[in-house]
């Protein structure tokens, strides 16, 4: 029998949120919702779903490797070259690329935040490299400067998500520059805008692609996995200098975006009304989740994203249990290395409504 690579069996098989068939069946309940996945409570646009039920008819045909009608709308979209431009099966697919491609060495680092997006973590690990994990301020925002110190002449890639999964919190432009211009012109900062959308009204708030566009060593990523409600097709894009962009390309499969999700995201891209009813819904959910959070006496961060964090000031687990009895599925921090948070995804108008009601109920009944 041959070796599995050791540090393969060093990681851990990602955990996504437990699924609402489970609670239903380990507990007996009917109704239950879940806010623990970062989904769009819209769903996708109207656009997308006639576009994926069109191309349906043309599912034996291999989709376009180079995805270059999808590739031509997200450069007009943007106003950036095709060259810059690179998607991928989800923007998950473009973090593994990036390990790919950047490290070749075990003296080779990455550098994170901590707690941030696990799959960051992967990249490294697989390689495998050195993974240089930052903590985050007390407030639960990425240590820019922090960060910066920890970079040395091994560091490659600089991940930096931005509204941060799981916190929602965000940098400003100017901490941004300030990185920037701090550290050595060979290391790649990555900018993981998943949640663009959300913060994209914030005035201080920084763009990937302006960096992109004025040639500096950024690479951005995005998804239409949120605002976009495209989660279950998986299609990524990123914003990157020709060179990237031209290795991603060597190293990707040659089909790694199929046919129903470059069609789905051509048709959804331009929907202007769907991206402001999701955002505007978003906002609101905030809201009540966050003043929900704080009845109970947690300490929630403001938020960017579309979901809530919040430090319980004890441990989250009874908490997400007790939510769990009440048919409402968050995320415990345990997933986060964070024991006494929570992460609360916003939902529906009724399914906030649901997770009101559960933290009302168990407000008094968990254990301090």
């Amino acid at each position: 029998m041959s070796t599995i690579r050791a540090n393969v069996l060093k990681m851990q098989p990602y955990s996504p949120g437990k699924p609402i068939a489970d609670v239903q069946r380990e507990l007996g309940l009917t109704d239950v919702v879940k806010l623990a996945s970062n989904e769009n409570p819209l769903g996708p646009s109207p656009k997308a779903i006639a576009a994926v039920t069109e191309a349906a008819r043309q599912m034996h045909i291999y989709p376009d490797g180079a995805a270059v009608n999808l590739k031509n709308a997200l450069a007009e979209h943007f106003g950036i070259g095709i060259e810059n431009l690179m998607v991928g099966n989800g923007s998950d697919e473009l973090i593994h690329l990036l390990g790919l491609v950047f490290l070749d060495s075990p003296e080779d680092e990455i550098v994170v935040g901590n707690p941030s997006f696990v799959r960051y973590d992967a990249a490294a690990e697989l390689a495998p490299s050195r993974l240089v994990r930052v903590p985050l301020t007390p407030d639960y925002r990425h240590d820019l400067p922090a960060m910066a110190r920890a970079v040395s002449d091994k560091t490659k890639l600089v991940f930096i998500a931005n509204p941060n999964n799981p916190t929602g919190t965000i940098v400003t432009k100017r901490e941004l520059d300030e990185f920037l211009d701090s550290i050595p012109s060979h290391v790649v900062t990555v900018l993981d805008e998943a949640y663009f959308e959300f913060a994209a009204h914030v005035s201080d708030y920084p763009n990937s692609l302006d960096y992109v566009k004025a040639g500096r060593n950024v690479i951005g990523l995005r998804t239409f996995s949120k605002t976009y409600g495209l989660a279950g097709i998986r299609l990524g894009y990123g914003f990157a200098p020709q060179w990237v962009v031209n290795a991603i390309d060597r190293a990707r499969e040659p089909f790694n975006t199929n046919s129903l999700a470059q069609v789905a995201a051509i048709a959804a891209l331009n929907d202007e009304d769907h991206i402001r009813a999701t955002v505007a819904i978003n906002e609101t959910g905030l809201k009540r989740i966050s003043s929900a959070l704080e009845k109970a006496g947690f300490t929630p961060c403001e938020s960017y994203a579309n979901f809530v964090f919040a430090e319980c000031h004890r441990p989250a687990k009874p908490i997400f249990e007790a939510l769990l009895r009440e048919g409402v599925i968050i995320r415990g921090g345990d997933a986060f290395g964070c024991p006494t948070c929570v992460r609360v995804s916003v939902g529906t108008p009724e399914e906030v409504s649901k997770f009101e009601q559960a933290m009302e109920r168990i407000s008094t009944g968990v254990s301090v």
